[in-house]
Formats: structure tokens, sequence, C-alpha cells
């Protein structure tokens, strides 16, 4: 018996609030809609590949008002490449996003989802641009302890 890896990211929200996930997670992260089995509440899944990497899933009452912040749940990370192509994805969806150049830790993005759960995208190392200081702490991930 072995772990092999995350399966799939669940995301709970309200039936209006399934076009704009699907739009943030597609145009950002380039997932695709693909095919979701029958199941009594409405959703989508979010393929990467041929793996349905986020099942999205309508659990919530319109007046929902997002997620519990108590909650200690953080975030999800996506492993990517090509940093450039995600900051001008990001930039023409115009999605907020802060930058984390932690060497040996990868650099990344963080960002908010349309319902408020925090995004990760890690890149190697050797892909941090040279504008964004080593050290440098995204506000999002470590409030308080910004830049360096």
């Amino acid at each position: 018996m072995a772990l092999k890896g995350i399966h799939h990211v669940n995301i709970g929200c309200r039936a209006s609030d399934l076009p704009a996930i699907e739009k943030f997670y597609c145009a950002v992260l380039g997932l695709t809609v693909g095919y979701r089995p029958t199941f009594p509440n409405e959703g989508l899944w979010l393929y990467c590949g041929d793996h349905p990497l986020i099942h999205v899933v309508v659990r919530f009452p319109e007046d929902w008002a997002g997620n519990d912040p108590s909650s200690s749940y953080d975030h999800a990370a996506y492993m990517v490449t090509d940093v450039e192509e995600f900051r001008r994805r990001l930039i023409a969806t115009g999605t907020h996003f802060e930058e984390q150049n932690v060497p040996d830790a990868g650099f990344q993005f963080f960002m908010r989802d349309p319902v408020g759960n925090k995004v990760e995208l890690n890149f190697p190392n050797e892909e941090a641009p040279g504008h964004v200081a080593k050290g440098t702490l995204a506000p999002m991930q470590f409030p308080g302890h910004a830049g360096h």
C-alpha cells in the first residue's frame, strides 16, 4: 500500500458561482471542462489532460456567505511551468495575484478563486524572474511578513 498523490480537489459553491469558477480555472490554469458522472447536484469537472483534477459541486444555497474563515484548510498548490505565460494569463483575466520568491521552495504566485479559495501556482526555482527579489514573501501567504 502506498499513497500516490492527490487525486482531485473538490470545490463547493453556489449554482451562480459555476460560470466564474469555470472561467477562472480554465482561463488561468488552462484546465478544460470534461465528463462528469450524473450526480444529484449540479457541478462540473475540470481536467488537466485526461484527469479530472478539480471537482466543482453546488453544495450551498444562493445566500451562502462564502468560505468559513475559521477553517484550517489554507490552499491547493499546482506544479506549473512558464511563469511569464501564467503572468500574462493572470493580468489578461484581471486576476489579483501575489508573488513569492523563496530559494529552494519554488517561485510562487498566490491568488483567490471566485469563491475565496487560495490557489498557489508553484514554478521551478530557475523560473524565478529577476525583478522579484529573493526572500520576497506573498502577503496573502504570510500576513505581516511580506517582502524580505
